[in-house]
């Protein structure tokens, strides 16, 4: 009886540790040496102090797939690849219909692909933060309702991945932040919202430049205390990755998800777009809700669309349209952003301005010839001299008295932090693991004492010089002034201009470059015209080569 007792005890531990073997995809790394190496880069941001998250647990992350991805082989992952890989939502959504997909495989080939080389540590790019542990259950009632699907034009049964600075009930909202590592009951932001009553599926969420990089200076892009190092692909420790929505652009450029969220301020989107080869929209403040996402500005913040296309933008900003009466500078006109039939823009009757001092730009030059042989009339322009005197108060002060506003309002009754003081004062009791950076443009944020009467007057001064800058859009009748990846952000942030980003190119080192379209307030969807005939005339969207 005692040999039977102990061989039975002695197989279930065997089985245990089976088991737990076979759950083990995410193991640490020895760093030491790729973080010499990086001592020798160029740029002193990329000089990482570390790349691991010393926070994040991948395995726990995927436990609840655990059964599911069990039963999804590589040859099924390799099988869906030409069904999935670079396919725009219209083209997934037709495939779904015709059978030769599910809402569900979609669903596993993500979660696979994500594993896959998340896992792979000379591979591994530290872009996913958290996952919806309920979205193959949720995927596979999307298969069950398919017949909701009312257009091929529809983020239904999409799965979306989102900038972890926006809040989810199915996860936490960390801002990448220790600080709101137990952020974890809160009710969806108002685009999640939207985006849910739509029909997608939100995957996860991705790696962003901590406090959407208002926190430290002259720290790496897509650095955060929760999530590591987030690389580009086209570049791993090479090349930055943009920021802040850091892991937002690197995850599209992977196909880790058919889209994702990001959020800016000023070149928090058009940034990581250009990085890493992907579209990417800035809205006219107010077009899309910022209820419900950790804020740096209510001046400037915006959440918007980040997408391997054109199209699959318009449908997704589409998505997430809505009055929120919660956000003082939401519209209420409902305008029409879904292209769904638009294959047959070009560029005849558009008047383009192109900056003259951008033309020594071989790339930018020679983007400029295919336009204008397309049809376009050319307008070169060279802008007044400006001043941006202010600007870092205006970030200061905003974000002195927003961030305070989302803590009480926001965020779990477990997160005890109410001022940026109290996350100083926190991050200190251990700043190797919660801010190796430092945390200067928090000291900043405290030691300014502008008044809010002193920072309208910043407001308005910042608008008007902006608005000068880009005063041929209206002077010249243009519909659209062309830049170079997030060059004139800033400026397009404090005038309250949509801009929208699109693959240009590539560098002889192989570094994605991006033209960048800036528009009049509320004109997105003449800057989704244009910008997807500039798509299609140029097709210059190309996969990283060490992610096929």
């Amino acid at each position: 009886m005692k040999k039977l007792l102990l061989l039975g005890c002695s197989l279930f531990f065997l089985m245990a540790c089976n088991e737990k073997k076979a759950t083990v995809f995410f193991k640490k790394y020895d760093e030491t040496s790729a973080l010499e190496m990086q001592q020798d880069h160029e740029k002193v941001r990329m000089q990482f102090k570390l790349i691991q998250s010393k926070y994040l647990d991948m395995n726990a992350v995927f436990k609840p797939f655990e059964k599911d991805l069990a039963s999804f082989s590589e040859e099924s992952y390799t099988s869906l690849k030409p069904l999935i890989l670079e396919q725009d939502i219209p083209t997934l959504q037709k495939s779904i219909k015709k059978g030769k997909l599910s809402y569900e495989k979609l669903t596993l080939f993500y979660l696979y692909r994500i594993r896959k080389f998340e896992s792979d540590s000379i591979k591994s790019l530290n872009a996913i933060i958290a996952l919806n542990p309920n979205v193959v259950i949720e995927a596979r009632e999307k298969d069950k309702n398919l017949k909701e699907l009312s257009s091929d034009y529809s983020v239904y049964g999409m799965p979306i991945l989102l900038k972890d600075n926006i809040n989810t009930k199915e996860m936490p909202t960390t801002a990448g932040a220790i600080a709101l590592a137990e952020n974890k009951n809160t009710e969806d932001a108002f685009i999640v919202k939207k985006l849910k009553e739509n029909g997608a599926l939100i995957l996860g969420k991705v790696n962003l430049s901590e406090w959407a990089y208002f926190f430290c200076s002259g720290c790496p892009l897509g650095y955060s205390a929760i999530g590591g190092q987030t690389l580009n692909p086209y570049g791993r420790k090479i090349f930055e990755t943009g920021g802040s929505s850091a892991g937002s652009g690197v995850a599209v450029a992977t196909n880790y998800a058919v889209a994702a969220v990001g959020t800016e301020t000023s070149g928090s989107i058009t940034s990581p777009s250009s990085q890493n080869s992907v579209v990417g929209l800035k809205p006219t403040i107010g077009v899309l809700s910022r209820s419900g996402i950790v804020p740096i500005s209510s001046t400037l913040d915006t959440p918007g669309p980040m997408t391997k296309n054109v199209i699959d933008n318009a449908i997704f900003l589409d998505a997430m349209l809505g009055y929120d009466k919660e956000d003082s500078k939401s519209i209420k006109n409902k305008y029409d952003f879904n292209l769904f039939d638009a294959y047959e823009f070009n560029f005849v009757k558009t008047r383009i301005g192109v900056l003259k001092p951008l033309l020594t730009d071989s790339i930018y030059a020679s983007t400029i010839e295919k336009i204008k042989k397309a049809g376009a009339e050319i307008v070169e322009i060279t802008p007044p001299e400006i001043t941006f005197d202010g600007f870092l108060t205006l970030l200061n002060i905003d974000m002195k008295h927003d961030l305070p506003k989302y803590l009480s309002n926001n965020t779990d009754t477990a997160i005890h932090l109410k001022s940026v003081s109290d996350i100083i004062d926190f991050n200190k009791k251990d700043s190797i693991l919660r801010a190796p950076y430092g945390q200067q443009l928090f000291d900043g944020i405290v030691k300014d004492s502008t008044t809010l009467e002193q920072l309208e007057i910043v407001k308005v001064t910042l608008k008007l010089e902006g608005e000068k800058y880009l005063q041929a859009l209206k002077n010249d009748k243009l519909d659209a002034i062309l830049s170079i990846n997030n060059y004139h952000s800033g400026i397009a942030a404090v005038s309250k201009h949509p801009t929208l980003t699109v693959p240009m190119g590539y560098k002889e080192s192989g570094e994605p470059v991006s033209l960048t379209f800036i528009g009049q307030p509320f004109s997105e969807r003449k800057l989704l015209e244009i910008g997807y005939a500039f798509e299609q005339l140029t097709k210059a969207r190309k996969m990283p080569e060490n992610y096929q």
